[in-house]
């Protein structure tokens, strides 16, 4: 028995197809508070010519700026793909209180896969994790846009 996926996660899938339709990794995030929708985004790397502008990471620069902190108290990432170490990180500062992914990362994964950055000793902050959610579509969008690569 399959279960509707939670709207925020269908809006980042639909964002993660937006990425691929322009020649994105399709990734999507969307920052919620509560029942709020803070910011969407999706991959924007080769269109800003920027390394770091992962959807996690265009997201919570959004959602800080419409929000008016650098702290995202009370605010829940939603996300295509287990984030990496960078993204992670970035979650830990901006104290997100949960993080919600549909496909895990085995090979750049930062939160259950590589340096597994919520649980060092070091992250200061480490927001609840719910993984695979919505893990069947995101990983169909991810494996159909590098198989129309190869």
């Amino acid at each position: 028995m399959s279960f509707p996926l939670p709207e925020p996660m269908r809006r980042a899938l639909d964002a993660a197809r937006e990425a691929a339709e322009a020649g994105e990794v399709p990734v999507g995030a969307v920052v919620m508070r509560g029942d709020e929708l803070i910011a969407t985004s999706r991959n924007a790397m080769r269109s800003a010519n920027d390394p770091t502008a992962h959807a996690e990471m265009v997201a919570i620069r959004a959602a800080a700026e419409r929000i008016g902190s650098s702290r995202l108290d009370g605010c829940d990432l939603w996300v295509t793909l287990e984030p990496c170490a960078m993204c992670a990180g970035a979650i830990a500062l901006a104290r997100i209180g949960r993080l919600y992914f549909a496909a895990p990362d085995p090979k750049g994964g930062g939160v259950l896969h590589g340096p597994r950055l919520f649980s060092q000793p070091t992250c200061h902050h480490a927001p609840e994790v719910y993984g695979g959610i919505g893990e069947a579509e995101a990983a169909e969008q991810l494996r159909g846009f590098f198989q129309d690569r190869r």
